[in-house]
């Protein structure tokens, strides 16, 4: 008889190997330790929620949440070309910029879609921080690199290793952590970032976020990283600060109408078609995808990404099939119940005749049509009285 591992135990050696596998930010010990569900996502293992996603959802609506999204990647482009090479690879016009300045902007393919979406931050004349999605970090490294060959003295280095990056995100973000720093966090503007010391940590301080309400993420060295996340949980909690996982995390971007890399928008999907138009640096002499892109605007989109409500009972999710007259007509790119706004809404690309406003659709959900309607977007916005 050939002895060996029964099925189930390769199952399991090989469920741990995997996990094994996954990478893990410096706060990953904090996470655990403070009971946080981990699961796998972009091949880093990540706190999915800690009390709960509603919870958690509610706190940063009402108060204030803290994210570790140190799986974030950072690439760095510098030299006397660098501004030439940003405008290379990213379709928004980065010679807009100020020094202490960020924008949001894409990584299109020649065809005018997605190889991902990012921000960038201009540090200096020459010089720019660029932050990506975590599960694209190499292949997007390797693509700028790629495409930025020729363009003149301009480098691109994969720097995510020295960060740890803490989000604080909610009414009460700015409040909780003036408490820890010197810097005037008032006089930050949106989407405009500065340095300083947090908790006594160097830090680069981003007026910045995904969820939908006003806050900041915080760059810190790696080795500084559990230091800053306990100052902020102790200083946040009379505040009613919550730590939040990936969870809350999607429920918050998607009240707030914010793309998810690899759901909402791809490699199938232009930036047109996604309604992310204003990202487009139209005046800008050349692009990757730029000729795509205008071919496409001077034609129009066939079809485009919006917004929906449930009318009837049911929650749509990733994946469901749209249809209109009983013929499929699009798909959920993603949905839920909000939290905060308790109302099943979700994100869809439909055809361009069913865009408007108030058009009305149908859902299948469990091989049942369940009647929606097109509303404008965002679901929710922040009062900023």
């Amino acid at each position: 008889m050939r002895f060996g591992l029964s099925s189930s135990s390769r199952f399991h050696r090989s469920m741990n190997d995997a996990a094994a596998n996954l990478r893990k930010t410096p706060l990953h010990a904090r996470h655990v330790a403070m009971g946080a569900r981990m699961v796998p996502f972009g091949g880093w293992e990540m706190p999915v929620q800690y009390a709960g996603i509603t919870e958690e959802h509610l706190a940063v609506r009402r108060a204030a949440g803290l994210f570790d999204v140190s799986h974030m990647g950072e690439i760095e482009i510098a030299g006397d070309d660098a501004l030439a090479a940003v405008q290379r690879i990213s379709t928004n016009d980065a010679s807009r910029l100020e020094i202490g300045q960020a924008q949001y902007s894409v990584l299109a393919t020649d065809a005018g879609t997605f190889v991902d979406d990012l921000l960038v931050y201009r540090l200096a004349d020459s010089h720019y921080l660029l932050v990506v999605n975590a599960s694209g970090i190499q292949s997007d490294y390797a693509w700028i690199q790629q495409h930025i060959q020729g363009v003149g003295d301009a480098m691109a280095v994969n720097t995510s290793s020295r960060y740890a990056l803490i989000a604080v995100q909610g009414p009460r973000a700015l409040a909780i952590l003036q408490t820890l720093t010197d810097v005037e966090l008032d006089q930050i503007g949106y989407y405009r970032f500065t340095t300083g010391e947090v908790a006594g940590i160097r830090a680069t301080i981003s007026r910045t976020g995904y969820t939908g309400e006003d806050g900041f993420e915080v760059f810190v060295p790696p080795q500084g990283a559990e230091r800053l996340w306990g100052a902020l949980l102790t200083a946040g909690e009379p505040e009613g600060l919550r730590p939040a996982g990936l969870g809350a995390r999607d429920t918050l971007r998607l009240e707030a109408a914010m793309r998810l890399s690899g759901q909402d928008v791809d490699d199938t999907t232009t930036v047109l078609e996604a309604g992310l138009g204003w990202t487009v640096g139209w005046e800008k002499a050349d692009f990757v995808g730029r000729d795509a892109l205008l071919t496409q605007r001077e034609s129009g989109v066939t079809t485009k990404l919006v917004g929906f409500e449930m009318v009837g009972r049911g929650i749509a999710r990733h994946g469901y099939r749209v249809l209109k007259d009983g013929e499929v007509v699009g798909r959920v790119t993603s949905g839920t119940r909000t939290p905060f706004l308790e109302r099943a809404v979700g994100l869809a690309y439909v055809p361009r005749e069913l865009t408007e406003a108030g058009s009305s659709l149908e859902i299948e959900i469990r091989e049942r049509p369940v009647e929606a309607t097109v509303v404008p977007l965002p679901f929710y916005k922040r009062d900023k009285g």
